[in-house]
């Protein structure tokens, strides 16, 4: 069975990178970022459609979920807190 097709965030996002890929370097901070818009996106869809088939969570298995997008920050002396 085929894949649905993307949706209009999606798709925006996906012809800014092809757009900008035609002409940019991999490293182009602007093309950087529209590879990057388009993933959050993809993945944001992806957290919803996977929460709308899932029971509720409880207040720890949310607490749990938004620590993994949390980043990691590492000191200069490179000790993780």
């Amino acid at each position: 069975m085929p894949a649905p097709p993307p949706s209009k965030p999606v798709a925006h996002h996906r012809a800014r990178v092809a757009s900008l890929s035609r002409d940019r370097r991999p490293d182009d901070p602007e093309f950087v970022a529209a590879r990057q818009d388009l993933a959050a996106q993809m993945l944001a869809e992806h957290i919803e459609r996977v929460l709308a088939k899932a029971p509720p969570l409880t207040a720890e298995q949310r607490t749990k979920l938004a620590e993994l997008l949390k980043p990691v920050r590492i000191p200069a002396g490179g000790d993780v807190a």
